[in-house]
């Protein structure tokens, strides 16, 4: 299972419609690059916030809407494996600020995590490094991928399973977070 969030001013449908993620995806399983695995996105305008305000962004209501009421709904209506070791969680720019905030908060819930333009894991973020399996963190080459490529040599030098990916010559786009959803989804559930 991948909950994957799309981004400020977006709903659930942005990775279908502009991301593409079907498409991806069913290009990744017919490759045999991945077994298939089920996605679910969710609309994640649940907070009251407003523009501006980012730093006070805390993800609360929509940590309880995911977590408390989503994934048990989920894994009671649909053949999952219902641990974290077959969960991920991921998103682009917003929808990658509400994972890290989670992820942090609810680690018995994901294993997996992806930050797509949406910031960087630091080692000192995670009290326990056997509770993720991956770290994926990603921007385009026009953002600021020092930070990517800073945080991942911190996070692997710490001995997480961290990935950095710069999408070349692309910046907070779609392309980027298509590009990085093409790379993230061959690191799960292996």
């Amino acid at each position: 299972m991948l909950y994957l969030q799309h981004g400020w001013g977006e709903d659930e449908n942005a990775w279908s419609n502009q991301g593409h993620a079907n498409l991806i995806m069913d290009n990744l399983i017919a490759d045999g690059k991945i077994k298939p695995f089920i996605i679910v996105m969710t609309y994640g305008l649940t907070n009251d916030i407003k523009f501006g305000t980012i730093g006070q962004f805390t993800a609360k209501e929509f940590e309880t809407l995911l977590v408390d009421e989503l994934v048990p709904y989920i894994d009671s209506h649909f053949a999952t494996k219902a641990d974290k070791w077959n969960r991920a969680m991921a998103g682009l720019s917003m929808g990658g600020i509400e994972t890290k905030l989670i992820t942090l908060r609810r680690p018995e819930v994901f294993g997996y995590y992806g930050l797509l333009s949406g910031g960087q894991y630091e080692p000192s973020d995670i009290k326990d490094k056997k509770q993720v399996k991956v770290i994926f963190q990603s921007c385009g080459d026009k953002e600021r991928p020092d930070a990517i490529k800073e945080s991942t040599a911190r996070l692997k030098e710490a001995g997480f399973n961290a990935h950095g990916y710069i999408s070349e010559g692309t910046a907070h786009e779609f392309l980027t977070w298509r590009r990085s959803l093409y790379q993230m989804a061959q690191l799960l559930f292996k």
